[in-house]
């Protein structure tokens, strides 16, 4: 036997379609019932079901920015043990989270060793911009470089290089762990577009002095360096790998266990 369809229902689903309403769409029946077991005034009723709407587009704006940027794992503050990183400025951190530097075009960099939770926090500070309204795109330092190549090699550089410029933010993730090689001069051009324009998060395992080993150039590293330092909050992240101790638990557990 099939289900009774109410005609107004079904005159209402015809309207949210036709009107774009895909939030009130799947809504009204439980916000209607709800207004008539709380008596609702007419006036009510339609500010709880345009609340609806307004809430469903924010989540579905806020879903399609968080897919655009490419996390490989959305990480929050929230998620993040600052007790077992009590050398970390979270003052700072948590500061950094209400976006000023990206207003202001400036630039975050994360130093320590590798586990120390630097794409963690890179991560995190990015989704709360997300949140904001602001475009982020996170990138691995790697994939960039092999992007910039192919782009440079296909004569199409110029191009490759202004697709970023609708991001408010961009994360360059694990700087250090290759040698540039050829990639040096294209990522050093990839940062220069966006100084005083964009911001940048880069998270790396060396410090500054050592940047000229994997740029392979000391003038051109001096030269970036000049340019993202100018405007930027330096984050130094200090002890053990949080991947390290997880492991050493992990193992520690299996053994008491054993």
């Amino acid at each position: 036997m099939n289900e009774y369809l109410d005609p107004k229902e079904a005159v209402v689903d015809i309207y949210c379609k036709e009107l774009k309403l895909p939030g009130l769409k799947v809504s009204f029946r439980e916000i209607a019932r709800d207004a008539m077991l709380q008596n609702l005034t007419p006036v009510a009723f339609l500010s709880a079901c345009l609340a609806k709407e307004v809430e469903t587009r924010a989540q579905k704006r806020l879903s399609t920015r968080l897919r655009q940027a490419r996390f490989h794992e959305v990480k929050t503050l929230e998620s993040f043990d600052f007790t077992g990183a009590p050398k970390l400025p979270k003052t700072t951190i948590i500061s950094l989270a209400d976006c000023k530097f990206i207003r202001d075009r400036e630039n975050v960099i994360c130093v320590g060793q590798s586990g120390t939770g630097k794409t963690h926090i890179a991560t995190a500070i990015a989704v709360a911009a997300i949140q904001q309204g602001f475009k982020v795109r996170f990138i691995r330092v790697s994939d960039l470089i092999q992007e910039l190549l192919k782009a440079e090699s296909e004569y199409r550089l110029p191009r490759y290089l202004k697709t970023w410029n609708k991001f408010d933010l961009v994360i360059l993730d694990e700087l250090g762990y290759i040698n540039l090689g050829a990639g040096s001069p294209l990522l050093f051009q990839f940062c220069s577009e966006r100084y005083e324009r964009g911001s940048l998060i880069i998270t790396t395992n060396l410090d500054f002095g050592r940047w000229g080993e994997v740029f392979g150039d000391n003038a051109l590293t001096v030269a970036l360096l000049d340019r993202i330092t100018h405007h930027a909050h330096v984050i130094p992240f200090v002890g053990e790998s949080y991947r390290f101790k997880e492991s050493k638990q992990k193992l520690d557990i299996e053994q008491l266990h054993s």
